[in-house]
């Protein structure tokens, strides 16, 4: 659909042959023509997407994404001046940083990334100094338990309140939100009076309104004691590779949390990410909290 075209082939037939002849190409990105010749456009982050595209397509042996910042930074240095540039980060770390919340890079450039193997090279458009290595190699990326920290406020939870305890309930809840192209990211499920469940989740605050509209069915269909909203949440994520092979990375990042008086109220993890709902106000205060616990703005050696 328009905004959020995928793209499905690319046509290099020109370029090569421009580029055979001596010249330096210019392309515009986030654009492109469907099958039946309609223009439509890439979305959110679809000029690092092309340019990441045509990297795959044409072999190149990087793709430089010049953008406003000097690289890929520990966290966001408006939020904590004592973030560091990073020198090289892999596929995955990034992924799980752009769909977290930074803004450097889009996810759908990383994804593409690492499924065609293109190195790609973070720098800024007003600096010559070297930049973050986006890439595959693991045993280049500096040697850290966690590479970064992440924070989202575009956040909001929904709680259903008493729905039945009994198979396919979740499914009419999300299976509602689908149809209207609402994502989800955390789930939680616990235990009501008797043989009723309370379910909590996450959407964008964006959404939060459609979100709410479209449950009206549902919930009045399950008999839901209640729907309620509170868009005065954020997410702070820690992400790193590190994680696969350390124990006690949630426990450190928990007990830093606790130190600084901050209530976690949803947890969501996966191999090399940890992720916790907490107040909007805090997220600054978490941020730097967790940063000094990981010792984030020291230079590591290498692998």
């Amino acid at each position: 659909t328009h905004t959020k075209a995928r793209i499905i082939k690319i046509n290099t037939k020109r370029i090569e042959r421009e580029i055979a002849c001596g010249k330096i190409v210019v392309v515009t990105g986030f654009q492109g023509i469907t099958e039946e010749k309609d223009i439509t456009t890439l979305g959110r982050g679809g000029s690092d997407t092309t340019a990441v595209a045509l990297a795959a397509v044409l072999e190149a042996d990087i793709c430089e994404i010049y953008t406003d910042v000097d690289g890929v930074y520990t966290t966001d240095p408006g939020v904590f001046r004592g973030a560091r540039k990073l020198d090289s980060i892999c596929y995955d770390e990034m992924l799980e940083m752009a769909s977290t919340g930074a803004k450097v890079l889009q996810s759908r450039s990383v994804e593409f990334a690492k499924k065609y193997g293109v190195v790609l090279h973070v720098r800024s458009s007003f600096s010559k100094k070297e930049g973050t290595l986006v890439l595959e190699e693991v045993d280049r990326v500096e040697k850290m338990l966690v590479s970064g920290i992440t924070s989202d406020i575009n956040q909001a939870k929904i709680t259903i309140l008493k729905v039945p305890d009994r198979p396919g309930v979740a499914a009419q809840i999300f299976g509602a939100l689908a149809e209207v192209a609402i994502n989800v990211d955390m789930i939680i499920q616990s235990s009501s009076e008797g043989k009723f469940n309370d379910i909590s989740f996450t959407v964008a605050k964006d959404d939060l309104k459609k979100a709410l509209k479209n449950l009206e069915k549902p919930a009045k269909e399950l008999n839901a004691a209640e729907v309620t909203a509170d868009d005065g949440v954020g997410k702070i994520s820690i992400i790193g590779v590190g994680m696969r092979t350390n124990p006690g990375v949630a426990a450190k990042m928990f007990s830093a949390l606790a130190e600084g008086k901050i209530n976690i109220e949803m947890i969501s993890t996966s191999e090399i990410k940890i992720s916790c709902i907490i107040r909007r106000e805090h997220i600054e205060k978490a941020t730097r909290l967790l940063h000094r616990t990981f010792e984030l703005g020291k230079r590591r050696t290498k692998r």
